[in-house]
This record gives structure tokens, C-alpha cells and sequence, in this order.
């Protein structure tokens, strides 16, 4: 049976024991310190349960799933520099400890490491993983690039929003799923309908993200409501407050009023406009979309259940 945990132990082992180059220490300790940072680890446990569900042995695609997690937080370093983060998993960030050169500089050798690591694989396997790990990382760049110009564009669309979502969070749970059922040698058709199923997935979870961030309690979210707001963030709940009612919404916005004030002003717009119900039935929707997908994986019903029971977790969470 997949475990969500074991699998993620399994990828928290296999990065400790990553052994660096012994010179030039300087380049590989912040690559040393962002991956062992810790984290869900969600990305490479669902490439790893994808190669369980498919050939039974989900160690046939670890080197795999360590690309994935070297990727993703590789991204993350140079993220935190373009965003200016100061802290990330309640740790310094690479850019706050070590400065912006030495940030990019260790995150380019972290992207140089996750390309090596994710060629180890079979030779007839060779050419659809590098495929699907370069259209992966190139969705990942696209979906950076419109989130950063979404925050000085008041014109964005719904359906440019979810693209945008998609290309930064459901692409790379598209990548991590793929790359495990390619490497466990799945048919074309269950390929896609893991594709199909973390596509759902990612944008029922980053809209559920959304939700969280105003509606949520801030006791269980862990964080305090409303940040999205007060940054004027383009989220789902945002543009479509700024179509509806887009008088009210310059009024909440142009008074400079308090943190308190303003996310009071949004968050009562949005419950005036019913966002908050209809944002749960797109979440719904999308939770619907990705159970449908997996019911066309030729894994087993057991297995089949495991994801299922994931979308319905990640989708319906309340942190």
C-alpha cells in the first residue's frame, strides 16, 4: 500500500546522503542547507507513488523524485531572490544568509545537479524523462515570469489567472507524477491521466491556497489573514471582486487605509459577491476533475483510492 510518509522519509533520507564535491564548499553548503530545510516533499512522494502504483517498487524512480525536489527548490533560491524573501520554513533564506550572487550562483549548481540526477534512468526511458522534465521546468519559468507580471497589470483575467496557476504550481505536480510513471514504464494512457489527475490537483490546491489566505482560521492556517489583500495580490477571489464590482473595490483600495481596515473593506466585498461560496465550487470542480482522471489509470483499486484520498486531502485542507 502507498504511504504518503514512507515516501517522504524515503526522499529526506536520500538528500542526506548526497554527497558534494569536496572543494569549493562555498558553492554547495547553501545547496546543502536548502535542501535539508525540510518541507512537505510532496513533489517527489507522488513521483515516487506513481512508479509504486504502476510497476510496484517506488525506488525505481527515487533518482527521479531527488531531481524533482533539487528543481523545485532550486526555484525557490532564485524566487526568494527576485521576491526578496528574508525567511522561508521559518529559516534565513539562501539570498538573506549568503547575498544575492552566491543565491544564484548555488542555485544554478542545484538545477545543474537535478538535470544529472534525473538522466539515471533506463536508456529506452532516457529521451520521454528528459522531455518531460524540460517542458516541465520551461512551464515553471513561463508561470514565474506572468506572476510577476500580474502585480503591476489591474486588467488580469480569471482564465489567465488560472493559467498562471497552473504553469507555477500544478506543472511541476504534473512533471513529479509523469516522471514516476514513465520511468515504472506505464502506457500512454495512464501517463496522461496522472498528468490529468495533478493538473486538477494543483489548482484545487492553490485555489484552496487562495481561500485559506482571507477565509481561513488563522489558529489552524498558521499564518495571519488577509496578506494577499493588503499586497494586492491577483488571486481568483481578487479579480473577479475587481470585475463584479470594480467601484467598491477602488474605494476599499484607494483610501490607504489600516491592514485591519482594508481586509475588512475586501473581505466583505467578496462575501457580498458570494466569492467565497463559489470559490469552493471551483475547488469541488477541480477535486472532481482529478478523481475522474485517475479512474482511467490502469494501476489497482486500492492504489486508485490512495490518490483519490489525496485530492480529497490537499483540496478540502484547512491549513
Amino acid at each position: 500500500m502507498i504511504d504518503l510518509q514512507h515516501l517522504s522519509d524515503i526522499t529526506a533520507r536520500a538528500l542526506a546522503d548526497i554527497k558534494y564535491p569536496g572543494e569549493c564548499g562555498g558553492l554547495y553548503t547553501p545547496v546543502d542547507y536548502t535542501l535539508s530545510s525540510g518541507g512537505k516533499r510532496l513533489r517527489p512522494a507522488l513521483c515516487l507513488a506513481a512508479c509504486q502504483a504502476v510497476c510496484g517498487d517506488p525506488l525505481k524512480a527515487l533518482d527521479q523524485a531527488i531531481a524533482i525536489e533539487m528543481f523545485h527548490n532550486f526555484t525557490l533560491i532564485h524566487d526568494d531572490v527576485m521576491d526578496r524573501s528574508d525567511t522561508r520554513r521559518g529559516r534565513p533564506t539562501v539570498y538573506a544568509k549568503w547575498g544575492d550572487v552566491q543565491a544564484i550562483l548555488s542555485g544554478d549548481a542545484l538545477l545543474t545537479m537535478a538535470t544529472a540526477r534525473v538522466m539515471m534512468c533506463d536508456n529506452d526511458k532516457l529521451r520521454p524523462v528528459l522531455d518531460c522534465f524540460n517542458d516541465t521546468a520551461q512551464e515553471v519559468y513561463i508561470g514565474q515570469q506572468l506572476d510577476m507580471e500580474f502585480e503591476s497589470d489591474d486588467n488580469v483575467t480569471v482564465d489567465e489567472y488560472l493559467r498562471m496557476i497552473f504553469l507555477k504550481t500544478s506543472a511541476l505536480l504534473c512533471g513529479s507524477i509523469s516522471l514516476g510513471a514513465i520511468v515504472a514504464g506505464a502506457d500512454r494512457e495512464t501517463v496522461n491521466a496522472f498528468y490529468r489527475y495533478a493538473k486538477a490537483l494543483g489548482l484545487a490546491f492553490q485555489l484552496r491556497d487562495d481561500w485559506l489566505d482571507t477565509f481561513g482560521d488563522p489558529a489552524v492556517f498558521g499564518k495571519r489573514i488577509g496578506g494577499d489583500i493588503v499586497n494586492r495580490k491577483k488571486t481568483w477571489l481578487f479579480i473577479n471582486a475587481l470585475n463584479e464590482a470594480p467601484a467598491d473595490m477602488a474605494a476599499a483600495l484607494s483610501d490607504n487605509p489600516g491592514r485591519e481596515e482594508l481586509v475588512k473593506a475586501v473581505t466583505d466585498i467578496y462575501r457580498r459577491l458570494n466569492l467565497s461560496e463559489r470559490c469552493d465550487l471551483l475547488i469541488q470542480d477541480y477535486y472532481n476533475e482529478a478523481v475522474d482522471a485517475i479512474s482511467e489509470a490502469h494501476i489497482s483499486d486500492a492504489d486508485r483510492q490512495w490518490f483519490v484520498d489525496l485530492a480529497k486531502k490537499l483540496s478540502h485542507r484547512n491549513s
